[in-house]
């Protein structure tokens, strides 16, 4: 399967504005290949208003998404990849998710590491032992 965060930022993103609210994106501006204006990273991230009044030429595929805007009136032209996106979210009330977790996101973690390339033609997971581990038992932990 493919990873399901450029599916969850599109949707997310669809949603925020559905309900009359101000989409930004998290982003870790220190992932190679991000294209921001240096001089608002703050921490070594930065957010991004990404509603239709803010950018030009909003896109959202696979790989990243993309934009035109201007940043203290300077016109730019921002790419942030898909692994940089840390979570989406409404900037009036704070509502959105956070990634890291979805299915996929080990490619994402395995890309930002450097450990490996991503491609179609490779297979996306390998296959899990359906075996516990002996010794082992499971647990659960309460997330809040």
């Amino acid at each position: 399967m493919n990873p399901s965060r450029p599916y969850l930022v599109r949707a997310l993103q669809e949603w925020i504005l559905d309900n009359s609210c101000t989409p930004h994106l998290a982003v870790d501006a220190h992932v190679e290949g991000v294209v921001v204006p240096t001089q608002f990273v703050q921490d070594g991230q930065i957010v991004l208003n990404i509603s239709p009044s803010a950018v030009q030429n909003l896109f959202i595929d696979n790989d990243g998404v993309s934009f035109n805007a201007r940043f203290g009136g300077v016109p730019m032209n921002v790419f942030v990849p898909m692994v940089a996106i840390m979570a989406v979210y409404a900037r009036e009330n704070g509502q959105g998710m956070g990634f890291g977790m979805e299915p996929g996101a080990e490619l994402y973690e395995q890309q930002a590491a450097g450990e490996a390339e991503f491609t179609r033609d490779e297979p996306l997971l390998e296959e899990a032992e359906d075996k516990p581990k002996p010794g082992k038992r499971p647990s659960l932990k309460v997330v809040k």
